[in-house]
């Protein structure tokens, strides 16, 4: 736990653990209800106290992870026990829990060796899963962990696709792991997986109602960004005016310039409120280098 910050267990790419500190010093001193549309990885709720939290994400699969995750809360050893039952069974390597692999490949392949090492295994894994209808989300987190990046991604027939990963289950991971079981005990969450539009018309805003927004980025080129366009983008604009309206507190991450392109509408939409320009780290799934862009936290109070 670095600085008070906790990470995510599902490790998001672009996620805003490393931002923590700076996005959080604007968040309201008092929260009732911390509402996020948007939870991805779950970085920002798990670091924010609140009487409650409503959080969705339209990737049912990143919801459904949560889940599972949450149905060990209270039972740790019987997750690790679990986790560990299907490393094993595959034959992957656990580095924390043991280092068993072979010097010789190491040497050959010193960046590479996790990776080589896993591929057979991990291949085998993917097809399992693939194959037993993708609805075993302890397999599908075991996959997570040991992918390319740590990302989550499916073709176009709906078959998880991510090639291996130079990573394995370690120190990081476990703590990651540790720090969410310990935190999930104590906050109460309630999960959707649907449409934000449609996740706004369900909540009856109150008073100390907090919503943070964490959207995809209309401008960059992440594999979440596919769902996003500039329709996507004024829609919810026009319904962060109205939580204005209600005078519901809201803060939104966003990205203004990214490789020479602009996002005007979101430019424009937030000259009436306060900018906070945040120093980035953000990383695209498609490229592991860090781009020059602003990213912007822009709040109504």
């Amino acid at each position: 736990m670095k600085n008070g910050i906790v990470r995510s267990p599902l490790f998001y790419v672009g996620d805003k653990y490393k931002l923590m500190t700076e996005i959080k010093s604007h968040f309201p001193q008092k929260i009732g209800r911390f509402i996020e549309p948007f939870v991805g990885g779950g970085s920002v709720f798990l670091n924010v106290d609140a009487e409650s939290y409503l959080l969705n994400d339209i990737d049912s699969y990143v919801v459904d992870i949560h889940r599972m995750l949450c149905s060990y809360v209270g039972n740790e050893n019987k997750f690790y026990n679990d986790f560990y039952s299907i490393v094993d069974h595959y034959g992957l390597s656990n580095s924390y829990v043991r280092n068993e692999i072979p010097t010789e490949l190491k040497k050959e392949f010193p960046k590479t060796y996790i990776a080589k090492y896993n591929k057979q295994s991990y291949s085998k894994l993917k097809e399992d899963f693939n194959k037993k209808g993708k609805n075993d989300m302890l397999m599908l987190y075991v996959l997570l962990i040991y992918g390319f990046n740590r990302i989550l991604r499916f073709n176009k027939s709906g078959d998880f696709n991510v090639p291996v990963g130079d990573v394995d289950f370690n120190k990081n991971t476990r703590t990651a792991l540790d720090d969410y079981f310990l935190l999930m005990q104590h906050k109460q969450v309630q999960w959707y997986s649907i449409d934000f539009r449609d996740f706004f018309k369900l909540i009856d805003f109150q008073e100390n109602d907090f919503v943070y927004l964490d959207p995809p980025y209309l401008i960059t080129s992440s594999e979440y960004n596919k769902l996003w366009n500039s329709d996507s983008e004024r829609n919810l604009l026009n319904l962060l005016n109205n939580l204005d309206m209600k005078e519901v507190k809201f803060a939104i991450s966003n990205v203004t310039h990214y490789r020479g392109q602009t996002n005007d509408i979101f430019i424009q939409w937030s000259q009436k409120y306060n900018s906070h320009p945040i120093k980035s780290n953000y990383i695209s799934f498609n490229d592991n280098t860090i781009k020059k862009f602003n990213e912007v936290l822009v709040t109504n109070f």
